[in-house]
């Protein structure tokens, strides 16, 4: 693997960290008290091609590799994780799972305008009594003639509310356990799907996080994606490139918390000198800059390797997924201490930065869940 960044990968970090400032920043604070989605973004987000970064360009994506994807989503995360959020499970769930198990007329249909930021997408897995244990989910799919008709319900959906176009999960065989779930793409507006509760969230709240609905929902046969009861085994395959995603998030954010610790750091006086002079200080910037690094490194590695196609990575997104949430808790948490008072308002981006981290050692598989992965791998089984 070589370090070094390559001329295209430098300007598209330079170009993502400008819209970044220029057409996010200035309204971070505003999305974020309003809990609102802000959707006229996407078809800005989608004329840069970062609405389809990984998909080719022949179904309207930008064809970049999965460590391009890290570099964008970490710039957006830099600015608002909220945002990077949205991004990041637009492509890495959602478009993902239709891009890499769907046929071609469900490429065409559904991957095409979601690549081109023209539609939004969400992802249907989690539900109130399966988390973790997404085999224990209740939706279920029955065959009526040429339709299947899905019932249950969806929860902390990402884009919930707001999507377009949606891929869930049910069960199809109950007697086959994890071989009798499937997948199913839902476009809005089909009769019985429907935008449940809105999550009121401690942090990420301009990311729209609902539940969803599916009340005797009728698709026809095509709208099964993928080969009938391999919907689990295909999640998983989505969830180990999509914590690549989830790792870049939380490096971009903790690089944003560092950066808002570093300029306060130079500028706040006390006892007649700014407090980065103090030892103190100077310790835990020199930290941060550390488990940053290390953290980048390990999720770049885990895409390059996902580049590679030849080499499968789930330990490696686990291993990038786990530590980089959880050095970006710590580096959120010391830019509040940094701050001191300061760090305890809504006046300066610390607090923002330390109410989203906590997200990201939940999302697309808590900590533990990442540590039991990571064990198993090493052990074998």
């Amino acid at each position: 693997m070589d370090f070094r960044p390559t001329s295209e990968q430098a300007l598209l970090r330079h170009t993502v960290r400008e819209f970044a400032e220029a057409e996010i920043r200035p309204h971070v604070m505003a999305w974020d008290e309003a809990q609102g989605f802000p959707r006229a973004l996407v078809g800005k987000l989608g004329a840069m091609g970062l609405m389809g970064i990984q998909i080719p360009e022949s179904y309207g994506g930008a064809g970049m590799s999965a460590v391009e994807y890290c570099i964008a989503i970490e710039e957006l995360a830099r600015v608002d994780p909220s945002v990077s959020l949205s991004v990041a499970a637009h492509n890495g769930l959602c478009m993902s799972h239709l891009y890499l198990f769907g046929s071609e007329s469900q490429r065409r249909e559904y991957v095409v305008p979601l690549a081109k930021g023209e539609k939004l997408g969400a992802w249907g897995l989690t539900e109130a009594g399966a988390g973790s244990d997404a085999a224990a989910m209740r939706t279920e799919a029955k065959r009526d003639g040429q339709s299947w008709v899905i019932s249950g319900s969806k929860q902390f959906i990402t884009h919930g509310a707001v999507g377009d176009t949606l891929v869930a999960m049910a069960i199809t065989d109950r007697a086959k356990g994890r071989h009798g779930v499937s997948a199913f793409v839902i476009p809005k507006g089909t009769p019985g799907l429907t935008a449940g509760k809105k999550e009121n969230k401690l942090g990420m709240r301009a990311s729209d996080t609902s539940e969803v609905i599916l009340q005797e929902c009728r698709v026809p046969a095509d709208a099964l994606v993928g080969v009938e009861g391999e919907g689990f085994v295909n999640t998983l395959q989505v969830l180990d490139a999509g914590r690549i995603g989830i790792a870049a998030v939380a490096v971009g954010l903790a690089q944003g918390a560092y950066e808002a610790a570093l300029g306060y750091a130079k500028q706040r006086h006390q006892f007649g000198q700014p407090i980065a002079s103090f030892q103190a200080i100077q310790w835990k910037l020199a930290d941060m800059a550390v488990r940053i690094q290390a953290a980048r490194l390990l999720t770049y590695r885990a895409a390059w390797m996902k580049d590679t196609g030849s080499i499968r990575t789930s330990r490696e997104s686990s291993i990038a997924k786990l530590y980089s949430s959880e050095i970006a808790v710590r580096a959120a948490e010391e830019g509040v201490q940094i701050h001191g008072g300061y760090g305890f308002v809504k006046d300066y981006p610390a607090e923002k930065y330390f109410r989203d981290v906590k997200l990201c050692t939940i999302g697309e598989g808590t900590s533990e869940i990442q540590r039991l992965v990571i064990a198993r791998q090493m052990l074998g089984r």
